[in-house]
């Protein structure tokens, strides 16, 4: 299993030791993303929203698909032994995470194109009868429609938390050896999605709705960070030296300014503004909490790499 998911950059067989480039760090944004839609989406499919097509429910399933397949080829394009992925599926290895996100990936195609079934968009239904025949079934049957909301929920979550699992799980690198990581890669990735879905819906009640979501999971994230540099500063020395990286390091420009002040603080002064009706709803704040999510999984996964157990640099 081990071999199979070392990257092109690196030939140790311990992937914790691996060097990752910039597909990793996609892969986990778009991860997070895709989880925080399902949660969204399943969200208002369960309190019937799914019956207008301007709600998240609608559109987000089939955002969903796309965006999760394009993370599924970035994670692809860093697998060293790509004609072998197949192996994956032939076992089931309670102690890897890989394993353990493999499988995931089972669950969350299925639980997307179920929600993309209630209620098949205009353009393209018709087209595959079996589908009509889905979603017809589907649509008669009510509580169907918020089980598959639910549904989508979990697996939401469990996508989502898996993203930073993945990471936690490689105790090679003291930065990623934290429990919180996955708290933390969950409501980034909830906050960006939500974000999403307050720059593009066109329903007035939606976009406050979103925007005031996002302004909890963005104030939950500062004191998930809270927590997890806690955690780093009482623990060992190689923890502490981990987390001088992001605070007083070299990654600590790139963390100050591109993850906490504009992917953070700015966005959620503005997004506080808007939902007071102080200014007017734009697309800027949404952007800098998207960007902020993706920086934060660069800045973690190269910042990861730098840190080590034994080789520690005062800062």
């Amino acid at each position: 299993m081990h071999e199979l998911f070392s990257t092109r950059n690196n030939h140790m067989i311990d992937p914790g030791l691996a060097i990752w480039g910039w597909e990793i760090p996609v892969y986990l944004f778009i991860g997070g993303l895709v989880a925080g839609f399902m949660i969204i989406a399943g969200y208002f499919t369960l309190k019937g929203h799914h019956k207008h097509s301007a709600f998240s429910s609608f559109y987000l399933p089939h955002l969903s698909l796309v965006f999760l397949t394009f993370g599924m080829l970035s994670l692809f394009l860093d697998l060293e032994h790509k004609l072998y992925v197949w192996r994956l599926y032939t076992t089931f290895e309670i102690t890897s995470p890989m394993s353990w996100g493999s499988w995931i990936l089972i669950l969350v195609y299925p639980a997307l194109l179920l929600n993309t079934l209630i209620d098949i968009p205009k353009p393209f239904r018709n087209r595959i009868p079996m589908f009509d025949r889905v979603s017809g079934s589907i649509q008669s049957r009510p509580m169907l429609a918020k089980n598959i909301g639910v549904l989508n929920m979990i697996v939401g979550a469990i996508l989502g938390m898996y993203t930073g699992i993945l990471l936690s799980a490689l105790g090679a690198r003291p930065l990623w050896n934290s429990a919180m990581l996955w708290i933390l890669f969950l409501t980034s990735g909830l906050s960006s999605a939500a974000a999403l879905v307050h720059m593009i819906t066109t329903d007035r009640t939606e976009r406050e709705l979103s925007a005031k979501a996002d302004n909890g999971f963005l104030i939950f994230e500062l004191f998930v960070f809270v927590l997890f540099f806690v955690g780093m500063v009482s623990s060992t020395q190689a923890h502490r030296h981990a987390a001088a990286l992001l605070l007083t390091g070299p990654y600590a420009a790139a963390f100050w300014v591109f993850v906490i002040l504009l992917g953070i603080v700015v966005p959620l002064v503005i997004q506080l503004l808007a939902v007071n009706h102080k200014v007017k709803h734009t697309a800027i704040a949404p952007i800098m909490v998207i960007a902020g999510g993706m920086a934060l999984r660069f800045v973690i996964v190269y910042a990861g790499q730098a840190s080590h157990w034994t080789r520690v640099v005062p800062y």
